[in-house]
């Protein structure tokens, strides 16, 4: 079986539809890059890497710590989407046309893994995961292994019981902020530090949102299976304007952190971060526009069918995206700045 390098490409851009008979030529990386949705996984790679250059900042990056808080975390998120979909389809919500296997495989559903092989996969995941922390825990000690414990918390019970009762979009803002960046400069430098917590929020906020878009998406179908989301608790209007909200609190936040910059003993972020604000076009253009009014009933003929049904999430997932980017690029900017250039003067 020959390696689908194209593939790879393909599933960590999007999620590709394929039949059972693709699906077995396959091979075994480009299975387990669609059935864990790869392209998400792309999400704690980011915060990893937050993670690793506010340290690098404070004289405390370490290579190898980086190596395995980004493999640790990135198998932990895989897992929580494999253990996600296995859950939803024994509760049978996944089962028939439900929005999940609208978009993309879901592998149980579409006959791609059987509930066995879909476990192992997770299992052996999940082992990844737990191997990269134990040795972070080994290595850095302290509050560790409490902050891995609240990871694997979050890996078991997000799909059951944190989802199903509005607790999901607050249980992601915390993971992709003060968990993996807060968390994750934790065991580089063994310091907890509010400023990075909060720079970790101007990236979770994004993320959350997106997931926001996609709950609004799926708003009828959650509330007509008993799944009580933040946007069904909410309602359809409510939740779009928290989720515009939870976006232009991201530039906020950025903006706060290099205000206060000019107060503090030491920099923190430089004014290269407000590079983020190159995405207000996006956000004023695109954005804006369609949360003002309700997800159509169909596809609109100007959309593009293999996106459909994903409204809402579609843009909210490329405006995180186009904001994650231009902040990780500031960051890298402004660690170069503060530790190349500004030394000099």
């Amino acid at each position: 079986m020959r390696i689908n390098f194209a593939m790879w490409g393909k599933a960590l851009q999007g999620v590709p539809r394929i039949t059972k008979e693709e699906w077995d030529d396959l091979d075994v990386v480009s299975r387990w890059l669609i059935a864990t949705r790869s392209m998400a996984l792309v999400l704690s790679f980011i915060s990893a890497t937050i993670a690793g250059l506010l340290a690098l900042q404070a004289g405390e990056f370490n290579l190898w710590v980086w190596l395995l808080l980004t493999l640790g975390l990135v198998m932990a998120h895989g897992t929580n989407n494999l253990l996600n979909d296995y859950t939803d389809y024994s509760r049978g919500v996944d089962r028939g046309n439900y929005f999940r296997a609208q978009y993309g495989p879901q592998p149980l559903e579409h006959g791609l893994l059987t509930k066995r092989q879909l476990l192992t996969y997770a299992a052996v995941t999940g082992l990844i995961a737990v191997a990269a922390g134990a040795v972070l825990v080994w290595y850095r000690g302290g509050s560790t292994l409490i902050l891995m414990a609240v990871g694997a918390f979050f890996v078991l019970f997000y799909t059951w019981p944190l989802k199903y009762i509005g607790l999901g979009e607050a249980a992601l803002l915390v993971i992709w902020g003060p968990l993996m960046v807060g968390g994750g400069y934790y065991v580089f430098t063994g310091d907890w530090s509010w400023n990075v917590i909060i720079a970790g929020l101007s990236y979770s906020l994004g993320v959350t949102a997106a997931l926001m878009g996609k709950h609004i998406d799926k708003l009828d179908a959650d509330a007509a299976k008993g799944i009580r989301t933040l946007p069904v608790l909410l309602g359809e209007r409510l939740a779009r304007y928290v989720t515009v909200a939870l976006m232009g609190l991201q530039y906020v936040l950025v903006a706060y952190l290099v205000i206060i910059s000019f107060f503090l003993p030491e920099m923190f972020f430089t004014p290269v971060m407000l590079v983020v604000f190159l995405s207000l076009p996006m956000f004023f253009k695109v954005v804006l526009p369609m949360y003002r009014h309700p997800r159509p009933a169909e596809r609109p003929e100007d959309y593009p069918a293999e996106a459909w049904p994903l409204w809402f999430v579609a843009s909210a997932f490329t405006f995180s995206r186009r904001f994650g980017i231009l902040f990780l690029g500031g960051l890298i900017l402004d660690t170069i700045l503060q530790l190349l250039i500004l030394p000099l003067f």
